[in-house]
């Protein structure tokens, strides 16, 4: 009988068989373990991660490199949800140092607009039409019934998606568990909350949804969705508290708005992906403890359902070859999910841009650093000898530090 193989597996026996469909046999670890746990442990050694920004995976490679022998307890993806100004960001990155995975902060038009190279695209909005022009959160925030407001929340939703498919090649590529600071799969809360105060209309609310149902399905959704509970009034209170100026005099961040996120976290998201992935709640009223929530993290047993349980099905495959047509889609073939994108919107105004101004725009854009060639190809800006070189996917949500390791 062939044996499934979930993310969480891993061989700590030597003599790895194989049966006659090439499925690996493989011994379950049921559990997330922390780095104070796994310190007194003897682990196999597992082949050294492989360089998935610089280096492509192809089945030449798969002959000698198997996927699931970097996966470890800890090769999971893990999601730290809740409102704003909960204490996410700080609450993530200690689990990930925990556990001694990849902090992915908060999917931001930042990382659409300061292109490879460090240059801020911004700076070329005084020599862009206005329907051209960029527009992110703090734009949103300060002036939410503007008509790039639509606009905004997509690209905020491909950013994400972008985000999500690196964190998938991240952990197929390395063996190396992710944590993300929200994820593309909530993104809607936003999109909804908008809705209800009217800074999108209807026709833009069912655009957004037409990019969301035709990207999402490439996806696996997370392990671990863990959601932090913040009453709004108290949400509110640490707004005013972290004196963010285009926060706190904000018209957006008003009970009504957050109530309203607040309800589709609870009753839609929450809800929905706890089918799909493990739950846990907390009430972060005024900070939990992070080491209780780590030996919660620990206690899951990932292994409870069978293969025909929605839970966690997205991460049940019978043989290596799928674990590695899954790495090079999510390594190699981000473009591909990323076209997706790509659906017309001439229906929708604040979408379209007249052919005088987009023509303006892409004239503009080329004569800025680092964009007018491909990245690696743009010689004006440092880059090398064009002989020999592999177009590689973007990776522009990858913290600095990471992209540069990898």
């Amino acid at each position: 009988m062939s044996t499934f193989v979930r993310v969480g597996w891993t061989r700590f026996n030597q003599g790895v068989t194989r049966n006659l469909n090439k499925s690996r046999n493989v011994t379950l670890i049921r559990t997330i373990t922390s780095k104070s746990t796994r310190s007194g442990e003897d682990h196999p050694t597992k082949p050294a991660p492989w360089p998935y920004q610089e280096k492509s995976f192809n089945l030449f490679h798969y002959l000698y490199d198997k996927t699931t022998s970097r996966f470890d307890e800890n090769s999971k993806i893990i999601v730290v949800e809740g409102l704003p100004a909960t204490g996410k960001s700080k609450f993530a990155k200690k689990i990930a140092e925990e556990f001694e995975m990849l902090y992915l902060p908060e999917a931001n038009l930042d990382m659409t607009y300061i292109n490879s190279y460090g240059f801020d695209l911004r700076k070329l909005d005084v020599q862009l039409p206005d329907s051209c022009k960029s527009w992110d959160v703090m734009d949103f925030l300060r002036n939410p019934n503007h008509r790039h407001t639509l606009r905004f929340q997509i690209q905020q939703y491909i950013v994400r998606l972008s985000q999500y498919v690196d964190a998938l090649a991240h952990v197929f590529s390395t063996g190396q568990g992710v944590v993300l600071d929200r994820c593309v799969y909530s993104d809607f809360v936003f999109a909804e909350a908008m809705y209800s105060q009217c800074y999108i209309n209807k026709l833009g609310r069912k655009k957004y949804y037409e990019f969301r149902d035709c990207t999402i399905g490439e996806l696996l959704r997370p392990h671990l969705v863990i959601y932090l509970d913040v009453p709004v009034p108290k949400v509110i209170e640490n707004i005013k508290k972290r004196a963010i100026s285009y926060e706190k005099d904000s018209p957006v961040l008003t009970t009504k708005y957050l109530e309203v996120m607040e309800k589709q976290y609870k009753q839609n998201y929450l809800r929905e992906i706890g089918k799909h992935a493990e739950l846990l709640i907390y009430d972060w009223t005024n900070e939990g403890d992070v080491e209780i929530v780590v030996e919660d993290i620990e206690r899951i047993d990932f292994n409870k359902y069978d293969s025909q349980d929605p839970n966690l099905k997205d991460w049940v495959y019978r043989l290596e070859e799928e674990w590695a047509l899954l790495r090079h889609k999510y390594a190699d073939k981000k473009d591909k999910i990323m076209n997706y994108c790509n659906i017309p919107c001439f229906e929708i105004p604040e979408l379209c841009v007249e052919a005088s101004e987009a023509d303006t725009y892409h004239k503009v854009m080329s004569e800025a650093p680092g964009e007018k060639y491909e990245k690696g190809y743009n010689v004006n800006v440092g880059d090398g000898s064009l002989l020999f070189k592999i177009k590689s996917p973007h990776r522009e949500t990858l913290p600095l530090t990471e992209r540069r390791k990898v």
